[in-house]
């Protein structure tokens, strides 16, 4: 069995374009949530959005290769590019043995979007829009861009995606698969189709508020925010980082992965399945129940997910899940959907680097059936030296990762 650490990071979000302004904005409690500006709200339910911002893709894109790549691949490309200019894993990692592990919960829906538009208004259709739209694609083109051409493997499990990329990435590393995977998400849905769709089904928040829309635990919640954006992890196999002299983030060791079984959208009310997956990485982890331990959160803002995510956390825990310093940092950044997990394992990482837990921000009214240390509306300082970080997606998709220093 070999170790797994993280080498690189990168992200693209709604609270910074690259992995140092986003995390100074998680651990400052930074809204990045707004009224959408993409396209006019106004024929919209749901009003508000977590949106990247000023976002450049050719400072990391050709301008030609760009009309050919959905938003959602433009922001894989720059995280990856970001996590692998930080790593330093280029060139130091035989490319048969380096793999791409980089999926989205709905790929190109944008391109999809206006293709259809197209059809129906006698437009042509673009060449390029299966190789636009496909969700496979952001892996393909971090791997083309990358030279990576050991195992590609991009998941699809809606919200927990990107914590689902990382934990297979990381089991391919410890069992000798690959030295060296790019991991992580990428999503851009803020299109009047996503919104309305999402709305349909009654999973956005519908407050005009942005500071009172995406309020995890707090008795208010109505639903998710939508954000977007890309996080992207470089792990590689502990010796090879230490005899190429790479920097050491965190060390993965443990991930879970199970399945509710229960609804096509709607988590199992008493969190039985998230708390296996928990539980699961937990003991692939070594938790003995004596550690600080951090818990970025799924905490979506939705009714059914926080109070089962809770109850979930009491079922693993018991009494040390009152001890256990929890935020959600969809707070800040909306939910990114397949992006969401890697860009929280991101913040899990820097959690235990930096000793720093960020926030749950916007939070003001205590609910009974939430009643866990969610970290309100400041940082905090704490010495933890063990992190997981959880996910769950419609279809019962349970996903959780663990981070040692």
């Amino acid at each position: 069995m070999k170790r797994v650490v993280i080498t690189g990071l990168g992200a693209v979000t709604p609270i910074g374009n690259d992995v140092e302004t986003t995390w100074n904005s998680m651990k400052s409690g930074v809204c990045g949530i707004d009224i959408i500006s993409k396209f006019d709200p106004s024929q919209t339910k749901a009003k508000v959005a977590g949106e990247v911002k000023d976002f450049d893709p050719t400072k990391y894109i050709d301008k030609r290769e760009c009309r050919r790549m959905d938003l959602f691949c433009q922001y894989a490309i720059a995280a990856a590019a970001q996590a692998v200019e930080d790593s330093g894993i280029q060139g130091n990692v035989d490319p048969e043995r380096f793999g791409v592990y980089v999926g989205s919960g709905v790929g190109g829906i944008s391109t999809f979007y206006e293709q259809s538009v197209n059809l129906y208004t006698d437009k042509n259709i673009s060449p390029f829009f299966i190789p636009m739209m496909i969700g496979n694609i952001a892996a393909g083109n971090v791997a083309i861009r990358f030279k990576a051409k050991g195992p590609c493997l991009p998941v699809v499990t809606a919200c927990a995606t990107s914590t689902h990329a990382i934990g297979e990435a990381f089991h391919a590393i410890k069992y000798g698969l690959a030295d060296a995977i790019i991991a992580g998400g990428a999503e851009a849905t803020i299109t009047p189709l996503a919104i309305k769709g999402f709305t349909s089904c009654k999973a956005l928040s519908l407050s005009d508020d942005p500071k009172r829309a995406s309020i995890p635990f707090d008795k208010e919640r109505d639903g998710f925010v939508m954000g977007e954006g890309a996080g992207i992890l470089i792990l590689e196999e502990y010796e090879h980082a230490v005899a190429r002299g790479a920097k050491i983030y965190a060390e993965i060791c443990g991930y879970g992965n199970t399945c509710d079984a229960h609804h096509i959208t709607a988590p199992d009310p008493e969190g039985v399945g998230a708390a296996r997956c928990v539980r699961l990485a937990l003991e692939e982890a070594g938790y003995q129940g004596t550690e600080e331990l951090y818990i970025n959160a799924h905490g979506t803002s939705t009714p059914l997910n926080d109070s089962g995510e809770t109850k979930a956390f009491k079922a693993v825990l018991g009494e040390k899940a009152y001890k256990a310093h929890i935020s959600s940092t969809k707070s800040m950044t909306g939910h990114m959907l397949g992006a969401t997990g890697a860009v929280e394992a991101i913040a899990a990482a820097l959690a235990l680097k930096d000793g720093i837990i960020p926030p749950t921000i916007g939070y003001k009214e205590p609910d009974p059936e939430c009643d866990l240390d969610y970290t309100p509306n400041e940082a905090v300082q704490a010495d933890i030296n063990l992190a997981i970080s959880t996910t769950f997606g419609f279809g019962g998709h349970n996903a959780c990762i663990a981070l040692r220093k």
